[in-house]
């Protein structure tokens, strides 16, 4: 069954208590010594090893400094932030529509220098044609039951699209083979989408490397579709969510995993003939 929002947030919860905890426990420390160094009530040391309350940055800096892990006080306060809104629910961003969604990425492109993208299923958005999101995007208006400002949506992916082209940018993409094969449009559409891989891969600032289905041994499987930016956020795309990614050890093992998928994937030449092949299977 797959876990809710609420209970995986809940559980990102459990387990900064649980490092704190382990902490004071390494430390030798009871909880009454912990808060009376820290300078607060017992009850509230007990709340926070309990997940019952969050702890705020600065009771995470005097936990570690009490325990003698202050080395340790930026990834927990990291971890914290992101279990308390690493779960953005997707109704809650459609309900003023998918342009709404498509607008909310714009200061985060803007701010990002490397882009790194993986997806097992579909085209990038940063190198969607117009009638590829278009069928794309009227699929999830339909599914989702939300307003339908499909045209002003792909409008507004395209313009943000535009990033790729802007000078002192990275954009390094990886799809696996069968990405290219899922028809979410018209036969035309996905001919042009495509057909704009071919190009699109050879723009100075894009590396399109494509995972070909028969690749003989895996180091890693195929996962769920993600974004970094920059090394300071990966953003997860769920069915039921998005997940926002602030940890560093976190970014470090989507990095990580995206260096691995990199090393399996085909590029110029090669990764051009995967995209021909699916454009012959359009018939």
């Amino acid at each position: 069954m797959p876990i809710s929002p609420s209970s995986a947030a809940q559980a990102a919860r459990n387990g900064v208590a649980q490092r704190l905890r382990e902490l004071r426990a390494e430390a030798g420390l009871t909880g009454t010594e912990l808060a009376a160094r820290c300078g607060w009530t017992h009850p509230k040391t007990s709340r926070i090893e309990n997940a019952r309350t969050p702890p705020s940055p600065d009771d995470i800096r005097r936990w570690c400094q009490v325990c003698g892990a202050d080395d340790q006080a930026a990834d927990i306060i990291a971890q914290s932030h992101n279990a308390e809104s690493m779960y953005v629910e997707w109704r809650r961003q459609l309900r003023s529509g998918l342009k709404q969604l498509q607008n909310s990425y714009v200061p985060l492109f803007q701010a990002t220098s490397i882009f790194r993208v993986y997806s097992a299923t579909l085209v990038p958005g940063l190198l969607q044609t117009e009638g590829y999101a278009t069928g794309l995007m009227t699929l999830i208006a339909g599914f989702r039951e939300i307003p339908n400002d499909v045209a002003e949506a792909v409008a507004a992916r395209l313009e943000r699209s535009r990033v790729v082209h802007e000078q002192g940018r990275r954009f390094v993409l990886v799809v696996e083979e069968s990405a290219l094969h899922h028809q979410v449009a018209d036969a035309d559409s996905m001919a042009a989408q495509l057909g704009y891989l071919l190009t699109a891969g050879a723009l100075p600032a894009v590396s399109l490397g494509v995972i070909p289905k028969a690749t003989p041994s895996r180091t890693i499987w195929p996962m769920e579709t993600f974004h970094a930016y920059d090394d300071t956020l990966v953003s997860v795309e769920l069915m039921s969510a998005r997940v926002t990614v602030t940890q560093p050890s976190d970014i470090a093992l989507y990095l990580g995993a995206f260096e691995q998928l990199r090393g399996m994937a085909v590029y110029g030449a090669d990764a051009r003939a995967l995209i021909v092949k699916a454009i012959d299977a359009l018939g």
